[in-house]
């Protein structure tokens, strides 16, 4: 840019040597001569000083250090959507060839043309786009009206991240030429959002996807951008310090994703304002501090009327310590997939196992635990385990073998909500079964039955292995034992508890405890 300036500067998003910036000032800075730009950078380390000088203020920042002024030739003000387009995705060599002096007969007329054909396939590349990744492209505006829709009108999905678009308004004066778009990334743009109710335009009317992570948006910015996206499905907004302040009302009521991931604002209670969204199937929560929930409508056992279409829930890296936590979760009615990693609950490598199998036994419907499939077999074992684990407090809690004579304890529902149930299940815990220690409470030795069905002269063994021994370390034993390939041996086990039911160990990096293997159980090894 030249160092010539004009008064629609302030306020727009410019790129300094690959670092983004928002224009605050424009003017004269005495004692040196000459115009100035006034920017807030992005990253605050890149400034020198608040927008003060000799202590005169010419602008603010929300850091001491996020200012500077810059010379108007040093600022890139950024391209057009349809200049970026043609820049990443018109093939140069193919158009230089087709650039060549050509004769076409007009009428009677040789006429000498050139680029005639260039024109062509330029414009045939660009109609046939449908995807446009455009990231970090410095578009800032829409460019020449119409001009998108004209040359590219078949694009669905336009990915705009971190490019200098400065506001709303800009967005759709792009997306009003696009009326096929479906999905649109404009993450990390500072943009200025509608500070009012807008009319409707129908703009947005085919959009299912929106990501306005990293953009500064507020939760009542979303809601009112939310309006003019009557058919969205998913919406991200990580990063933006959002604090939920209202219940959506005629707006989000076909959204099936939401990611508030990195919202360290939000606490139970705003979540409780998102709850009744009729079709949510996955929430993301990742990383926003939250320790607790409780859902007030539901007392134990029993199901909450709140978010009644979640199937997904992501609550990795936040504060969960208490057991309550997942408790909470057995009351959502339609929850199938959960992720909890990295928190406090969770995070000792030592007890992984452990902790798995305590959710899957607290949450009956789950299906899938950290991305990793809740087999039947596991949450047998899981389940049989919590029941003999905490069968002792059961007793001194008031349970008793006739079901009907239990008087349990209030704190003993509350802490075990699913136990009852359990018993129900799978019978009453008998005084024989806990004195054995189950393998939730391991880190000890399993005595197992080693048996050949296939070798019957083979002598039965009798071993002891860690619970945490994987199956494929299990092979190389039997493999060095019995001079065999460790290629060639199948192995599956049988529960006394269990008799006639054969369970396979398919999955050679699963541990023993994985399939919920017992002291007294029986190894089968064919090959």
């Amino acid at each position: 840019m030249s160092d010539t300036l004009t008064l629609d500067v302030i306020g727009r998003r410019v790129e300094v040597n690959g670092e983004h910036a928002t224009v605050r000032f424009a003017g004269v800075v005495p004692p040196v001569a000459g115009p100035w730009l006034g920017v807030e950078w992005d990253n605050p380390e890149r400034g020198k000083h608040d927008g003060s000088h000799e202590g005169t203020v010419y602008f603010k920042c929300r850091h001491p250090t996020g200012g500077s002024f810059i010379r108007p030739k040093k600022v890139n003000f950024g391209i057009d959507f349809l200049t970026a387009v043609k820049n990443r995705y018109v093939l140069e060599d193919e158009l230089e060839e087709d650039g060549k002096e050509q004769i076409v007969t007009i009428g009677n007329k040789p006429v000498e043309t050139i680029g005639f054909d260039s024109i062509m396939k330029q414009q045939s590349q660009l109609s046939k786009l449908q995807e446009v990744s455009l990231r970090n492209c410095a578009v800032s505006c829409a460019g020449e009206k119409g001009g998108v829709a004209e040359a590219c009108p078949n694009i669905r999905n336009v990915d705009l991240s971190k490019n200098l678009l400065s506001s709303w308004d800009e967005v759709i004066h792009i997306a009003d030429q696009l009326r096929h778009l479906e999905v649109l990334n404009l993450s990390e743009n500072k943009l200025k959002f509608p500070s009012g109710s807008a009319p409707l335009t129908g703009t947005f009317s085919a959009l299912k996807v929106l990501v306005l992570n990293r953009t500064g948006i507020t939760w009542a910015e979303v809601l009112r951008c939310a309006a003019e996206c009557p058919g969205l499905e998913e919406l991200y907004l990580e990063s933006n310090e959002i604090f939920i302040s209202e219940r959506p009302t005629d707006v989000l009521q076909t959204i099936k994703l939401l990611d508030l991931s990195s919202n360290q604002l939000i606490d139970e209670n705003q979540l409780f304002l998102i709850a009744h969204l009729p079709r949510l199937e996955q929430l993301i929560l990742s990383d926003i501090g939250i320790s607790s929930i409780h859902f007030p409508d539901a007392g134990i056992g029993c199901k909450t009327s709140m978010f009644p279409s979640l199937r997904y829930l992501v609550v990795n890296d936040n504060q969960i310590s208490q057991w309550s936590f997942f408790n909470e979760l057995d009351k959502l009615p339609s929850l199938r997939a959960l992720s909890c990693l990295r928190n406090p609950l969770t995070k000792d490598d030592k007890d992984t196992q452990t902790t798995r199998q305590l959710i899957i036994a607290k949450i009956g419907q789950l299906k899938t635990l950290n991305k990793c499939e809740i087999l039947p077999e596991e949450r047998w074992g899981a389940e049989l385990d919590y029941r003999r684990a905490f069968g002792n407090e059961w007793k001194k809690a008031g349970g008793h073998q006739d079901l009907d004579k239990n008087r349990l304890s209030e704190e003993f529902l509350m802490a075990h909500p699913r136990y009852q149930f359990l018993c129900l299940k799978y019978g009453a815990p008998e005084d024989g079964e806990l004195k054995r220690q189950p393998l939730m409470l391991k880190n000890q030795l399993l005595t197992l039955k080693i048996k050949y069905p296939h070798q019957l002269d083979q002598k039965v063994l009798e071993k002891q292995l860690p619970g945490s021994m994987t199956i494929q370390k299990v092979k190389g034993l039997l493999s060095r034992l019995l001079k065999v390939p460790v290629s060639d041996l199948l192995l599956s086990y049988e529960s006394p508890e269990k008799p006639g039911r054969e369970i396979e160990l398919e999955n050679d990096l699963k541990s023993l405890q994985f399939y919920s293997v017992e002291n007294g159980d029986c190894l089968l090894v064919r090959w």
